[in-house]
């Protein structure tokens, strides 16, 4: 029962956070409140749920070594984009026209935070952590990565193949980047650092979802194998190479840290406390 209880409390938070988002959208200041409120909100119910069903402290949202985790992985995320902005300015496809709408750029910082906070909370916090208690980390990977790329469907410019590429890319390498760290806090940098990138600085499309412009006044055209189409440039195939590549990493460092559940039932433990400390 300690899944459907986290994942009410989580999901719970995750679905009010939108809803007073997508209320205060036409207001930037507004919006980066609620974004940061959320977003603080939802790690403090999930270590109090954790808590409550786990008995244990919840070591992966610790305030220790949460600057270095969101701060790096913030950094990775908006370098990682910028390389798929880049190739796709290489075909000639993006376009910069001059200065955007930084008001904008400052309530999609908001937008963002709630967004990466929350996402990776349910994804990465209560579906991927209880899901590899029982069936092993690759097998968790696999699955909860489908399931983030199927809920990204719902998106109002939602493609399959945008789909496939989040749940291959995304939903991949934020699996692995959490389980090289067994912390939260690069995920949740990352993301954040790969969606402000996309929004709020270079003004694309994420996931579909009719992202308002950020910073730059820029505009896409081309083939959508190079820039994503109407889903935005995570659909891009230079988006998917980078995906696959980070998770491969990531799963390299996991498996020399030991951080790797097996398949196999006997060899299997209690992933939330064995990674304590």
């Amino acid at each position: 029962m300690r899944l459907v209880w986290q994942l009410l409390a989580v999901a719970a938070v995750w679905i009010l956070g939108n809803l007073a988002m997508a209320a205060v959208t036409d207001d930037p200041w507004l919006a980066l409140v609620a974004g940061l409120v959320t977003a603080l909100v939802a790690v403090l119910v999930y270590g109090w749920v954790v808590r409550r069903t786990e008995h244990r402290e919840p070591v992966e949202v610790s305030v220790r070594g949460a600057g270095a985790g969101v701060g790096g992985g913030t950094l990775l995320g908006v370098a990682m984009f910028g390389a798929v902005i880049a190739s796709i300015a290489v075909f000639g496809d993006y376009t910069i026209h001059g200065l955007g709408t930084p008001a904008s750029a400052v309530g999609l910082l908001g937008i963002m935070t709630g967004a990466a906070v929350t996402e990776e909370l349910v994804f990465r916090g209560v579906l991927f952590r209880n899901v590899e208690r029982w069936t092993g980390t690759w097998i968790a990977l696999v699955l909860t990565g489908a399931l983030f790329g199927l809920i990204h469907l719902l998106n109002p410019n939602a493609t399959l193949w945008g789909a496939v590429a989040i749940a291959v890319s995304a939903g991949g390498m934020l699996t692995a980047a959490f389980v090289a760290t067994r912390t939260l806090w690069l995920p949740i940098g990352l993301h954040f650092g790969w969606n402000v990138a996309a929004s709020a600085i270079f003004s694309t499309e994420v996931s579909g979802s009719n992202t308002p412009q950020g910073l730059l006044d820029a505009t896409m055209s081309g083939p959508a194998l190079v820039t994503g189409g109407d889903f935005g440039p995570e659909g891009s195939v230079v988006a998917i190479v980078l995906g696959v590549v980070a998770t491969g990493v990531f799963m390299w460092l996991a498996h020399r840290r030991g951080h790797v559940v097996p398949v196999r039932r006997s060899d299997r433990v209690d992933v939330g406390a064995a990674f304590v400390g």
